[in-house]
């Protein structure tokens, strides 16, 4: 939308210029010719900016600026100033002003300047209403956000939650995908049942199985008395097999039976025990190229990926990354006895700018840190990591105006390439699927790129 600016001058041809090289620069303008009349248009109408000139007769724009900042915090006041008039505008700063301008005006400069401060009341208004936002926006079970990728997943994660099939659930790590677990389970005709997870990368091999399957008395070196595995331990309720990518594969053909039969032999035992369980899985792996690189077997594979149910990460979330900031600010406020209630205006855009690699998991580290830090009651820059303060975005350069800097296609095309599997963190599925390729044309592209020495995956 174009920004709605209020132009306050006595002068009207003044007013008649400025509102003809903001109109042709995408602003929509309304002009005042006194500060009265215009304090009565703020009070009236809603307008992202007031540019307002210093000296009128009647109520100066320092005293408009001050009415302004007292009864519309909301809306930014740009002041224009005379030339080398260094205290009029430290007056008018003081007195609440966003901006200033100085006379004679550069017109481009001050549609930057307005523009900047359109921006500012945007990202106001939204962390004014984060709080609400908070407690109004979507939910499912523990999993909040409400942008679009997650109204998609909310909607999935509830058509899917009474079927007794197996979900795979796949993201990058710290996405969320066992509170994704968590929420199905809470969520399916099985709730009233146990959940049971189990991390398939933190154990050894030996006791994995032991973990999944149990195991007799004397089956091995301590085992001192029989133990029943978590297959039965979640027995009429759900299983969560975390980093499923990374369970030896060894073990893969015996969970597999296990799945298949429904029925699990202890380690040193010689009697099957049927179980019902429902199999949920999640990997931050890409398990068909693991599939295909002998990693994983296919028909275990298959056999847990009947639904699969992808986390989006953080970055493509958008203001979601406020909402989760406002609800971990309230929850750490809370358990540490601090008075803090928001963020700054300064704060909120860093943490919007920042790629966030980590995922939801960074983001709480960070809020976490942060409360425990700062000495007012909202957040600011200097209470965030420094990695996220000194944040800039990366962007994919192909070349330069020097025309011995220009790229080939080729070149650009590997760039591309290698951009888009950064980004969706090295899962080459979902690259291929970005990229428009199939998997063995990405494959091809790769191997030629390794060939020249001239990528790494």
């Amino acid at each position: 939308m174009r920004p709605r600016i209020l132009v306050v001058d006595d002068d009207q041809a003044m007013c008649d210029l400025v509102a003809c090289e903001l109109s042709r620069r995408d602003f929509t303008v309304a002009v005042r010719t006194s500060a009265e009349d215009a304090f009565a248009a703020l009070q009236a109408e809603d307008f992202d900016v007031a540019l307002t000139d210093l000296n009128m007769p009647g109520m100066s724009g320092i005293e408009l600026c001050e009415r302004v900042v007292a009864n519309r915090p909301d809306v930014p006041v740009v002041v224009i100033t005379a030339f080398g008039s260094l205290e009029s505008a430290v007056a008018a700063l003081r007195a609440g002003a966003y901006d200033f301008v100085t006379k004679p005006i550069e017109m481009d400069l001050l549609a930057l300047a307005l523009k900047r401060a359109a921006e500012h009341r945007g990202l106001q208004e939204k962390v004014k209403l984060l709080g609400e936002a908070v407690e109004q926006s979507q939910r499912f079970e523990e999993l909040l956000g409400a942008s679009p990728p997650m109204r998609r997943l909310f909607d999935e994660l509830g058509r899917l939650a009474n079927s007794d099939a197996s979900v795979l659930i796949i993201g990058e790590s710290g996405t969320g995908k066992e509170l994704a677990a968590r929420a199905i389970h809470e969520r399916s005709n099985r709730s009233e049942g146990p959940f049971v997870a189990i991390n398939c990368a933190a154990l050894p091999d030996t006791l994995l199985e032991a973990e999944l399957f149990g195991h007799t008395k004397g089956a091995f070196t301590d085992a001192r008395s029989a133990r029943k595995g978590l297959l039965l331990e979640a027995n009429g309720g759900s299983l969560l097999l975390d980093e499923l990518g990374d369970m030896p594969l060894a073990l893969q053909p015996k969970l597999l039976r296990a799945l298949e039969e429904r029925r699990v032999r202890p380690v040193g035992g010689n009697e099957e025990v049927p179980f019902d369980v429902r199999i949920l899985a999640s990997t931050n792996h890409d398990l068909e190229t693991a599939v295909e690189e002998g990693r994983f077997r296919e028909d275990l594979f298959f056999r847990v990926n009947v639904i699969t149910v992808n986390l989006p990460p953080l970055r493509s979330r958008g203001t979601d990354v406020l909402l989760l900031a406002q609800h971990f600010l309230k929850r750490f406020a809370a358990t540490s006895n601090k008075d803090v209630t928001g963020i700054s205006d300064a704060a909120a855009e860093k943490l919007l700018g920042y790629s966030w690699p980590g995922n939801v998991r960074e983001l709480r580290n960070a809020v976490e840190r942060a409360v425990a830090l700062t000495r007012f009651d909202k957040l600011a820059v200097e209470d965030l990591p420094e990695k996220i303060r000194a944040y800039r975005s990366s962007q994919v350069i192909v070349g330069g105006d020097d025309p011995a800097e220009l790229a080939s296609m080729e070149e650009v095309e590997r760039r591309y390439i290698q951009h888009v599997l950064k980004t969706v963190g090295g899962n080459k599925t979902l690259a291929a699927q970005v990229l428009g390729f199939d998997r063995k044309t990405l494959y091809r592209k790769l191997a030629a790129y390794d060939g020249a020495g001239n990528a790494k995956e």
